[in-house]
C-alpha cells in the first residue's frame, strides 16, 4: 500500500483521482445534468488509466510483456463488456455493435498508431516481435471475415429470414470463441518462445509487489467499468446538446474513454522501448473484443435481451474494421517501426473520425 500511496503523491496527474468520487456522486443527486456528467467522468477516466498503466507495468516486469498485454486487455475490456451488458439488456443493440466496431478500430488504429508515433520520437528505430504482431493480425482478420459473413448476406439477399441470420450468428460465436481458446493454447502453451520479446527495453520506475499489482488492476478495473457506465448515459443526451453525432459519439467517443486505460500503458511501454507490450495490448485488446466479447454478447443476449442479437453490423462499420485489420496486418509484419509509420495508422484512424463527425444524424 506504500507503493500506492507514493505513486500518488509523486504523480499529479493520480491528483484527478477526486474526480473519481465526484462523478460518482454526481450521478446520484443530478442524474440530468448530462454535460456536467460527461465532462466528470472524462476526468475521473484519466487518472485511473495512469493508475492502471503503472500497475500493468508492475505485472508485465514479472510475468513477460505477452503475458502482462494479455492481462491489461483482458481487464480493459471488461468495462466495454459491462457497458454493453447493461445496453444489452436494455435492448439497444446499436450502441452494442458500435462499441464493438469502435473498439476494434480504435485499438488497432489509433492505440498502436499511437504507440508507434510516441515511441519512434523517442527512439529512432524500435523492434517488437514480428511473429506476435502476425499472429494477433491473422486472428482479428479471422474475427473480421466472421463479422462480415451476415452483413454480406444481408446485401446480397432483399430479404434474409431473421432467423437464418440469428441462427448463422450463434454459430459464428461458436467458432469465434474455439479460435480465441485455440489461439490462447498456441500462444502461451505450445508455441510460447515464439513469441518472446524482441527488445530489452529501458529501466522502468520500481515495480510493485505482484499482490498489489493484481489488486489494484481488479479494484482500478471496476472503478473504470462504473465511471464508463455514467459516461455511456451521459454521452448520449450530451451528444445531443453539444451538436455531435450518435456515430461519432459510440463509434468514436466511447472507444478512446472505454480504451483510455489500456492506451496509457500502451503509450508507456513504447516510450519505454517496451514495444512488444504495446503491440500486445492494441492488437490482443482488438482480437479480444472481436473473438471474445462480440460472441459472448450474441450468446447472453439469448438469456438478458429482449431479442437475440445478430452479428449484422451496419456496411460502413464493417468496412472500417476491414480496413483497420488489413492496414495494421501491412504495417505491423516487419518487427520494426519508426515515427511515421505510426503517423499513417493515425491518419487512417482520422479519417474515419472526421467521417463519423460530420456524418448527419437521421432527420437532421
Amino acid at each position: 500500500m506504500n507503493h500506492l500511496l507514493k505513486e500518488i503523491r509523486s504523480n499529479p496527474l493520480l491528483w484527478l483521482l477526486v474526480f473519481v468520487p465526484a462523478a460518482l456522486l454526481a450521478a446520484k443527486l443530478r442524474p440530468s445534468e448530462h454535460i456536467a456528467l460527461f465532462v466528470l467522468s472524462i476526468l475521473a477516466i484519466v487518472p485511473l488509466a495512469a493508475l492502471l498503466s503503472r500497475a500493468t507495468e508492475s505485472v508485465a516486469a514479472k510475468t513477460g510483456d505477452a503475458v502482462g498485454g494479455l492481462l491489461n486487455a483482458t481487464l480493459g475490456n471488461l468495462t466495454e463488456l459491462i457497458i454493453a451488458l447493461a445496453a444489452l439488456r436494455a435492448g439497444d443493440f446499436m450502441l452494442v455493435k458500435g462499441s464493438i466496431a469502435g473498439a476494434i478500430v480504435t485499438n488497432t488504429l489509433f492505440m498502436l498508431g499511437g504507440s508507434f508515433l510516441l515511441g519512434g520520437l523517442k527512439h529512432h528505430t524500435q523492434e517488437f516481435n514480428s511473429t506476435g504482431a502476425r499472429f494477433q493480425s491473422a486472428l482479428l482478420f479471422l474475427a473480421t471475415i466472421a463479422l462480415l459473413i451476415p452483413s454480406a448476406i444481408a446485401g446480397a439477399d432483399a430479404t434474409p429470414e431473421r432467423a437464418f441470420t440469428n441462427q448463422l450468428s450463434v454459430g459464428l460465436a461458436v467458432l469465434l470463441l474455439v479460435a480465441y481458446g485455440l489461439g490462447l493454447f498456441f500462444s502461451l502453451g505450445t508455441h510460447r518462445e515464439l513469441f518472446a520479446a524482441a527488445g530489452h527495453g529501458e529501466e522502468g520506475e520500481e515495480s510493485w509487489p505482484l499482490g498489489l499489482a493484481v489488486g489494484t488492476l481488479v479494484g482500478v478495473t471496476l472503478l473504470v467499468a462504473l465511471v464508463s457506465e455514467i459516461f455511456v448515459e451521459s454521452a448520449q443526451e450530451a451528444a445531443v446538446q453539444l451538436g455531435m453525432s450518435q456515430a461519432f459519439v459510440g463509434f468514436v467517443v466511447v472507444g478512446l474513454v472505454g480504451g483510455a486505460a489500456e492506451a496509457a500503458a500502451a503509450f508507456s511501454g513504447a516510450r519505454k522501448n517496451r514495444l512488444d507490450l504495446s503491440v500486445a495490448i492494441a492488437l490482443g485488446s482488438a482480437s479480444q473484443i472481436a473473438l471474445f466479447v462480440a460472441p459472448v454478447l450474441v450468446l447472453l443476449s439469448y438469456l438478458i435481451a429482449p431479442s437475440p442479437m445478430s452479428l449484422q453490423f451496419w456496411p460502413g462499420a464493417v468496412f472500417m474494421m476491414l480496413t483497420a485489420t488489413i492496414t495494421v496486418s501491412f504495417v505491423s509484419g516487419y518487427g520494426r517501426s519508426a515515427w511515421f509509420v505510426g503517423a499513417l495508422l493515425l491518419m487512417v484512424y482520422l479519417v474515419f473520425a472526421i467521417t463519423l463527425f460530420l456524418l448527419p444524424q437521421p432527420g437532421g
